[in-house]
């Protein structure tokens, strides 16, 4: 079966909403105890419907069910369960980096390249609008694909999920214009 990549409407929020929890649910316990996988699923999986308002969140759909989804931001939010610096205001592309946001892969789709089409597609959309670069922040699961992708540890960082359970998380960018990142 084949998944297509497509840009996410907002009648897909109660089924992002469900993959994201199931994909913290099954990917975070080989990084992660019972207590913070409990606390992500409720934290970081709330979707930012911004993303989807903002034309900027895509998913990959196969037989009528999202398997994967992801998005950036041109917004000033680096991720969901923090609001730490974070306003509404648009990101200036010529001094700041366009935000990778809530990817999540759905635990049977894993390692097919779902995570890296939605990052391709994110580059190129960002690029459009005259981005150089690209920031996010990584909960453990994920660096794997974007070191592959690309991206370089700025640095590691504790996310305090606003029930007070701390997470290890990884800040990282990456320019657009980077070679062979597909």
């Amino acid at each position: 079966m084949e998944a297509r990549l497509r840009l996410a409407v907002a009648a897909d929020g109660p089924a992002i909403a469900e993959l994201a929890r199931a994909s913290v649910r099954e990917v975070f316990p080989a990084y992660h105890d019972e207590v913070q996988t409990a606390s992500a699923a409720e934290h970081i999986t709330t979707l930012d419907t911004a993303l989807i308002d903002d034309g900027t969140y895509y998913v990959y759909e196969a037989a009528d069910e999202i398997v994967a989804c992801g998005g950036w931001s041109r917004r000033n939010k680096l991720f969901n369960a923090s609001t730490a610096g974070a306003d509404e205001r648009l990101l200036d592309p010529a001094t700041e980096p366009a935000r990778i946001r809530a990817m999540f892969v759905r635990g049977d789709w894993t390692r097919r390249g779902l995570g890296r089409g939605i990052l391709t597609a994110c580059v190129d959309a960002a690029r459009a609008e005259g981005f150089t670069r690209l920031a996010l922040m990584a909960t453990l699961p994920g660096v794997p694909l974007y070191k592959a992708f690309g991206f370089t540890e700025v640095e590691p960082v504790d996310l305090p999920m606003p029930d007070g359970v701390v997470l290890e998380g990884v800040a990282m960018e990456r320019p657009i214009d980077l070679e062979d990142y597909a």
